[in-house]
């Protein structure tokens, strides 16, 4: 009994960290956004658009070109996706049994024919 809570104990010490709904949240959409990246990198060497393939593989270390390019999207796209998913977060989830909460949203009022019967003159 002694050794099962000390493995308790210790297990969560090394992965504390994924406990934790904003790290969970920034490393799954870094993910997407590595796995986009690599999709589009892929897709560029495949479609070779302006010769892009035979250059970067015609040069003598591809390698260097190709992590290069690879980094360069994996930056764009990572914290594009992070930050869609930071920005969002304060979106409310659209409910229709609840009421809206905080300030109701100002009254509109008939503009055209019907307007003047309404009692507006405008």
């Amino acid at each position: 009994m002694l050794n099962e809570m000390q493995r308790k104990k210790s297990a969560p010490r090394r992965f504390r960290f994924w406990r934790v709904p904003l790290f969970r949240l920034l490393a799954i959409n870094l993910a997407a956004g590595i796995a986009l990246a690599a999709l589009v990198v892929g897709g560029l060497l495949a479609l070779n658009p302006g010769g892009l393939r035979d250059l970067i593989f015609a040069d003598s270390s591809p390698g260097t070109a190709l992590g290069l390019l690879l980094f360069g999207f994996v930056v764009t796209f990572g914290s594009t996706a992070m930050g869609t998913a930071i920005m969002a977060m304060g979106q409310r989830e659209v409910d229709d049994d609840k009421p809206p909460r905080g300030t109701p949203p100002l009254a509109t009022q008939p503009i055209g024919r019907g307007a003047a019967r309404a009692g507006n003159r405008y």
